[in-house]
């Protein structure tokens, strides 16, 4: 049986189980939360559980983009920027420069925002104020031209993000704040390599996991937390050619986990 892993926070060490810290599971033993999947699946939530997040798409009216909320999101699909895979696999989130951005950015999303309470309101959730888990398993599938750039997975806070995990070209990184390049995890990513992306915030600190092995640890101190994930393309049409949806950046998901405690 897997272990526990021990993250070390602002120097008091916090256990956190594996099943919190990877989602990594034996040959033909099930997953905890995967559901008894049909033959074919039809939607993300044939995937994934979405019961606790909101969705926000590249689409709709200038900085206003389609939001998907509960119980909505529960039978909903967009190819191809929100779709499952036919084998229930994996969930596809794809974002083109040429997409609709939200007011606060310049760049499109197809990206998951966490939310409380079956998916009725947001969450908000302190960094001092217990032990707030996120492990997500995905794949960097596409980047746009010109500007490679795509994050998969973030902490954000208030009206800007605290870490993610931020690829370019091959490198990939876990920021802190403004600093892109706070801590390179590794400089040789192939498109398409499946990995666990894991943060666990406590104490005023967040730490950054890869593949279940602690990256970087930050400082934090905030009240209005949340987890996002899914394809958050760091390109648009004023930095990125051909302006189409065939210019974009994609990422596939097949496991997300969060754990407030």
């Amino acid at each position: 049986m897997p272990g526990t892993r021990t993250a070390l926070l602002a120097g008091t060490t916090a256990a956190v189980s594996i099943a919190a810290l990877t989602l990594t599971a034996h040959p033909g033993t099930p997953a905890p939360n995967d559901r008894a999947a049909p033959a074919r699946c039809a939607h993300p939530a044939d995937v994934l559980d979405l019961t606790d997040w909101k969705l926000t798409l590249p689409t709709g009216e200038d900085e206003d983009p389609t939001e998907i909320t509960q119980p909505e999101l529960g039978t909903f699909s967009a190819a191809p920027w929100f779709r499952a895979e036919a084998d229930c696999g994996a969930v596809r989130f794809r974002a083109a420069v040429n997409g609709v951005t939200t007011a606060g950015s310049s760049y499109p999303r197809a990206e998951l925002r966490e939310m409380t309470d079956g998916g009725a309101d947001e969450a908000a959730w302190s960094t001092t104020d217990g032990a707030h888990t996120l492990v997500v398993r995905e794949a960097f599938t596409a980047l746009p031209e010109e500007r490679p750039y795509l994050v998969g997975a973030q902490v954000h806070g208030g009206d800007d993000d605290v870490t993610v995990f931020r690829l370019e070209g091959r490198k990939l990184y876990v920021t802190d704040g403004d600093d892109r390049h706070h801590h390179l995890v590794t400089d040789d990513y192939e498109l398409g390599t499946e990995f666990e992306a894991g943060f666990v915030a406590a104490d005023g600190r967040i730490a950054a996991y890869y593949n279940g092995r602690l990256q970087t640890t930050i400082s934090h101190d905030g009240d209005t937390n949340y987890f996002k994930a899914g394809a958050y393309t760091q390109a648009n049409c004023d930095n990125s050619t051909p302006c189409a949806d065939g210019n974009h950046g994609e990422v596939r998901i097949s496991r997300i986990d969060v754990t407030h405690s």
